[in-house]
């Protein structure tokens, strides 16, 4: 604070009245007081204020919300050291250790040294307790990668008895042990972020967590895997897209939110007991050729069930086309792709990279899906542009055999949107085939490529499809987004 705002002895006449020479604002009530400092953003900044007044000198370490954000690390033992136990209880705890600043000529990358990585683990474990004998009701706690070190140094968690929130955010993987015997009566929301840690010994001693968080989080028992059982869970948040997983084992009857965002390279066994649940955001994405139907390969997998009120949950399949594929080895491409049906879905999405190749055959074969076909209100067909054009050969095994005459249910199906219609022969085959399978089957969107709208053959050979059709209504629309002709 610059020297000219500082309370002066002066008997001068000021603006707004006389001076005293009093400093009226260290006059205030505690409470007063404290309030202001808590508007500060970090304890730091609020303990620098006792250079102003005797008054303010370790005011502080009585606030209810202590934060730390701009304070070393090598201070923060004996800053929290300073803050007397309860009473007055501490609401929160967070501690966001800054970076390191390095030198000039310091390496980024320092070699490794387990004496320095056990000597930094010594110190994070003194850290914590300190944090722990105040007891506080939430904790934010966040450490930099160079006192994490490589070594993977395991850390003993104190105990947090009345602690109801713990948020642990380390930027590397970091082996966290609970205690043996250890409760945790009050914790309600637990959020973990790179560690290394015993999810089961949590849980265990958790009897009242209601939402947990994991973000690229491993267990020792199962690494590759996300393995959930808690009957008080209502929300769980998991992010493992670095990590292969193999299985996914959520028994949560409570639950109500599920978010799970994952990695797989091989056929993966899934299975989610939660029957209150409502709200879900699934997102798995396949590394190799594991989920594969002729040459065509299954990339990403999405579902997301409605946010709000008149939005509609969707399943979005991302899938593209490699001769390479027909070598491959794979399960049973119905079964995998329904294993991730976690929850009841409207909207199908179907993203292709055909590479010059027929889809047709391969959307009738998703579309024949009982759970598919038969609870699918809206069909969106996205073909995504790509480099290789007209790569099909007279004899290009796209074209499945058989499956033009062939019938399926579509009995839920509204509504048909392609984006990207290039005018092909079995394009407009997969149209008049779902024309005669979908009874209930209303409007008919059709945005054509840049190639097929600069001609007029494709809404000509449309315009015949729907002619006979009176109940469906079709758009069809130009790459610009003109529309070039409505049907019926």
């Amino acid at each position: 604070m610059e020297a000219s705002s500082v309370p002066r002895q002066s008997s001068t006449q000021e603006p707004d009245g006389p001076c005293d020479g009093a400093d009226r604002i260290s006059a205030l009530p505690d409470d007063l007081l404290l309030d202001v400092l808590a508007r500060l953003p970090c304890a730091g900044a609020a303990a620098r204020t006792g250079v102003l007044s005797r008054r303010w000198s370790g005011l502080w370490a009585r606030l209810r919300q202590i934060v730390f954000r701009d304070v070393p690390f090598p201070s923060l033992e004996a800053a929290l050291v300073r803050i007397p136990t309860p009473p007055p209880a501490v609401s929160l705890i967070e501690i966001r250790v800054p970076p390191k600043q390095r030198r000039r000529g310091e390496s980024a990358f320092p070699k490794p040294n387990q004496n320095q990585d056990r000597a930094g683990s010594a110190v994070v474990k003194s850290l914590l307790r300190a944090v722990a004998r105040l007891a506080p009701e939430k904790l934010v706690f966040r450490l930099p990668s160079y006192l994490i070190g490589r070594h993977r140094l395991p850390i003993d968690l104190p105990r947090f008895d009345g602690a109801t929130s713990i948020a642990l955010d380390f930027p590397s993987p970091f082996s966290l042990r609970v205690p043996a015997g250890a409760n945790f009566p009050a914790l309600e929301a637990l959020s973990l972020t790179y560690c290394i840690t015993d999810l089961d010994a949590w849980l265990s001693c958790c009897p009242r967590l209601r939402k947990l968080r994991l973000c690229r989080a491993l267990f020792p028992n199962h690494k590759c895997d996300i393995r959930v059982n808690s009957p008080s869970l209502q929300e769980l948040v998991v992010y493992r897209e670095l990590s292969l997983t193999q299985h996914v084992d959520v028994v949560a009857p409570a639950l109500k939110e599920l978010t799970l965002s994952f990695s797989t390279k091989k056929l993966i066994s899934i299975s989610v007991l939660a029957p209150l649940v409502e709200k879900v955001s699934w997102h798995c994405c396949y590394s190799g050729s594991y989920i594969v139907f002729g040459l065509w390969g299954i990339n990403k997998l999405q579902l997301q069930t409605a946010e709000r009120q008149g939005q509609l949950s969707s399943l979005q399949i991302h899938a593209y086309a490699d001769t390479s594929f027909l070598h491959a080895e794979a399960g049973n491409f119905a079964q995998e792709i329904e294993k991730h049906m976690v929850a009841a879905f409207s909207v199908l999405e179907l993203h292709l990279t055909a590479k010059g190749h027929a889809f047709a055959g391969f959307v009738f074969h998703l579309l024949g899906m009982d759970r598919v076909g038969c609870g699918t209100q809206s069909l969106k067909v996205i073909l995504r542009k790509s480099a290789m054009k007209g790569g099909c050969s007279p004899l290009c095994p796209c074209e499945f055999p058989n499956w033009k005459p062939q019938i399926i249910c579509l009995a839920a199906l509204e509504e048909v949107e392609f984006n990207g219609f290039e005018g092909e022969d079995h394009e407009f085959d997969l149209l008049k085939l779902i024309l005669g399978c979908a009874p209930m089957l209303k409007r008919m969107i059709v945005k054509l490529s840049q190639e097929t709208s600069a001609s007029n053959d494709g809404c000509t050979k449309i315009y015949n499809i729907f002619e006979a059709c009176s109940s469906v209504e079709c758009d069809v629309y130009g790459n610009s987004g003109l529309m070039l002709g409505c049907f019926n």
